[in-house]
């Protein structure tokens, strides 16, 4: 019984093996960004294998868990590549003529949502077959930039440092002497090979130009770093010179400030002595208003005086007012009459005449 078993089990593999089979092994594919990935899918078919062909590539994306995706497609000797929109118009069959065992792709213009695993159906009734690649697109070292981290002086410890802006791991670093006797220290020896060189007590036999190669998978890049290891600067004098500056600038700074200060108080004392004159001292009288109310009193007291003693009074009051008053008003001004008083008339030998009483229609009362 377990004869007959294994005699049956062997001619159902034999008869599969007759039938149509895809001979491209499965395999990795790797890629640099931007470039074109050939997918392989050769096969064959065998006479009982009568039906329509049609062969299916499909996508499972390496981002998610989603169902396969159709991406091309030949059916009824049609070719469809509008199933799948990230790669629409960039997947194409490489042979023109599918029924001779071809149905091998091309992918254009890789890009990094283009990595996923990706499966061959060949179907010709009653035969189906199916293949799966793995497509790995990488990125390519670039932008890479070789500098010193610290300060280039004899007996300083400095770092050089090799960096690309971009490129996927794992990535190969090695470093060259290009100058001078392009003998490379024995203490960087065990970093050649990554991106960072630590200089430890440093000498003018370090001075050149060195190079740095980034490597990949898929690709390298190259940087160009120009070393010049110089006698120590004289730190103390440029303190020193530092310190100095900064002294002379605070002086300057005072010396604006205190004189800005005395300027202020000088405006504000000036204000101030102004303010005083015109609000605690009335302004002067002219000279001719002085003198008008000089001579009006000493004419207001003459009818208190008598004839002998006005002539002299009245020469010394008047030689007394200055000339140039007179000068300054040509018309003297019209005195009002003296009003002398009874006793003094008397004396004067003046007659006393009774008028009488008028009305105020002028008639005599």
């Amino acid at each position: 019984m377990a004869l007959l078993l294994r005699f049956v089990l062997l001619c159902g593999v034999a008869d599969f093996t007759r039938s149509l089979s895809i001979t491209t092994p499965e395999q990795m594919i790797e890629k640099a960004r931007g470039e074109t990935a050939y997918l392989p899918c050769k096969f064959t078919l065998s006479p009982e294998d009568q039906g329509p062909l049609d062969i299916e590539w499909l996508i499972s994306p390496a981002d998610n868990q989603v169902v396969d995706q159709v991406i091309i497609l030949y059916s009824g000797d049609k070719m469809y590549d509008d199933y799948y929109p990230d790669l629409k118009g960039r997947v194409h069959f490489t042979s023109n003529d599918l029924k001779s065992g071809d149905a091998s792709i091309n992918v254009t213009n890789l890009q990094l949502s283009d990595i996923g695993t990706y499966q061959c159906k060949v179907k010709k009734a009653p035969g189906v077959a199916n293949k799966k690649f793995q497509l790995v697109v990488l990125v390519k070292p670039s932008g890479t930039r070789c500098y010193v981290d610290g300060s280039e002086e004899i007996g300083n410890d400095f770092k050089l440092k090799c960096e690309p802006k971009e490129g996927s791991l794992p990535l190969q670093y090695e470093w060259q002497k290009l100058s001078d006797s392009q003998k490379l220290p024995t203490s960087w020896l065990s970093e050649m090979t990554s991106s960072i060189i630590s200089v430890k007590n440093a000498s003018s036999e370090y001075s050149g130009t060195y190079s740095c190669t980034v490597k990949n998978r898929v690709g390298s890049d190259q940087c160009l770093l120009r070393l010049n290891v110089v006698p120590p600067s004289n730190k103390a004098g440029l303190i020193a010179g530092a310190i100095i500056g900064i002294l002379l600038a605070l002086v300057l700074i005072g010396l604006i400030i205190f004189c800005c200060r005395k300027k202020r108080r000088e405006e504000k004392y000036e204000k101030e002595v102004h303010h005083d004159i015109r609000e605690d001292v009335p302004p002067p009288k002219s000279r001719t208003s002085t003198a008008r109310s000089y001579i009006g009193s000493n004419h207001s007291s003459l009818g208190s005086m008598s004839p002998s003693n006005m002539e002299g009074y009245s020469k010394t009051q008047y030689n007394q007012v200055p000339s140039e008053d007179f000068e300054r008003t040509p018309q003297s001004p019209t005195l009002p009459p003296a009003k002398v008083a009874a006793p003094n008339l008397s004396r004067m030998g003046a007659v006393p005449v009774m008028i009488p009483a008028q009305s105020k229609d002028g008639s005599i009362v």
